[in-house]
């Protein structure tokens, strides 16, 4: 009797996830057209205080220079991959594994620009694997359903740039007062430099570290111009 009960008992849990599954696709399918609404990290951060100044912006509104520096900066292979970077996991891997070694607290991510948007987008703040495995899920559905363009798009719409500064619009009006399609190659660097640790870097009058890590990236933005490596989004 309790071998023929098994299936039974499973239809209600494979049903749930059925559903759950069905809802990540339509919600993916729904935001390939609409702009993302607030994130579960806006929220967050509202509520701790920090305010929210949230600008959708069309990627033809936004400056092709930060397209060009976020890869530079973020992910070099964002064209030719499928949403993850094997080798750049593998390195972080390693790295990490040498600072646990030395007693440093210091992460190092291995994400891709599609794994942040998928986080970004529709998951919490955290590292926990359920969030990691959801992530993965997400990234791959995002590839396929929208695409190298749409992903950047959303991407440079919802990313944190200052306390309670969400995507490029806000991020240009904020530190250099200006529309985000009038970033110069400085100006678009300097707000690349500051992706990591947004609430702690200032992209205007800024640090010898934002000053050396945006000089890197600007120059590596010609790299990312002359061999293509945002080709998928800027044609």
């Amino acid at each position: 009797m309790a071998a023929t009960g098994t299936p039974r008992k499973r239809r209600p849990i494979l049903t749930i996830l059925g559903l759950l599954a069905l809802l990540g696709v339509l919600s993916v399918a729904l935001l390939r057209i609409v702009p993302p609404p607030m994130t579960f990290l806006m929220s967050s951060r509202a509520v701790s205080g920090s305010g929210i100044d949230y600008r959708w912006r069309s990627l033809d509104d936004i400056s092709p220079r930060l397209v060009e520096a976020v890869i530079a900066a973020e992910d070099a292979g964002f064209c030719d991959h499928f949403g993850f970077d094997v080798e750049a996991i593998e390195k972080a891997m390693r790295d990490n594994a040498r600072n646990e070694e030395r007693g440093r607290d210091r992460i190092r991510g291995g994400s891709t620009i599609s794994q942040q948007t998928a986080k970004n987008v529709f998951l919490w703040p955290g590292r926990d694997w359920v969030r990691k495995g959801l992530e993965a899920g997400y990234t791959l559905m995002i590839e396929t359903l929208w695409g190298k363009r749409r992903i950047m798009e959303v991407y440079l719409n919802v990313a944190e740039w200052a306390p309670g500064v969400y995507g490029a619009q806000a991020a240009s009006q904020h530190w250099f007062g200006k529309d985000a399609d009038a970033l110069t190659n400085r100006e678009a660097a300097r707000l690349a430099a500051i992706l990591p640790s947004p609430r702690r870097y200032q992209a205007a009058s800024p640090g010898p570290y934002v000053r050396r890590r945006g000089g890197r990236i600007q120059s590596a933005m010609g790299t990312v111009r002359n061999e293509g490596l945002a080709s998928c989004v800027l044609g």
